[in-house]
C-alpha cells in the first residue's frame, strides 16, 4: 500500500497562496442563507507565500505577509485553484487588502 503524498504549493515572486474561511450561513438576524444567496468569502489564512517582488534595481523586497496570517482579499483577485480536493487563491501581494489580528 503506497503512502498519500502530498502536493507542495511553493507560489513564485510577489504571490500568496490562500485557503478561503468560510462565514456563517447566517445573517445577523438569525436568517439562514441558502447556498445560492451566499457569496465566495474575501477573508483567508495564507498557505505559502512566495520569495518577494524584485525591483528594477535587482532588489528584493519581501512580503508583507507570513504563513499563517489571516487576510483580507480583493473580491475579484487572484486564481483559483484545486489541489488534492482542497481549493487554494493565489493572489498577488497588490490583491490583499488587510491582515487580520
Amino acid at each position: 500500500m503506497a503512502a498519500e503524498v502530498k502536493t507542495v504549493i511553493k507560489p513564485l515572486g510577489d504571490r500568496v497562496v490562500v485557503k478561503r474561511i468560510e462565514e456563517e450561513p447566517k445573517t445577523k438576524g438569525g436568517i439562514v442563507l441558502p447556498d445560492t444567496a451566499k457569496e465566495k468569502p474575501q477573508k483567508g489564512k495564507v498557505i505559502a507565500v512566495g520569495t518577494g517582488r524584485i525591483l528594477e534595481n535587482g532588489q528584493r523586497v519581501p512580503l508583507e505577509v507570513k504563513e499563517g496570517d489571516i487576510v483580507v482579499f480583493a473580491k475579484y483577485g487572484g486564481t483559483e485553484i484545486e489541489i488534492d480536493g482542497e481549493e487554494y487563491v493565489i493572489l498577488s501581494e497588490r490583491d490583499l487588502l488587510a491582515v487580520l489580528s
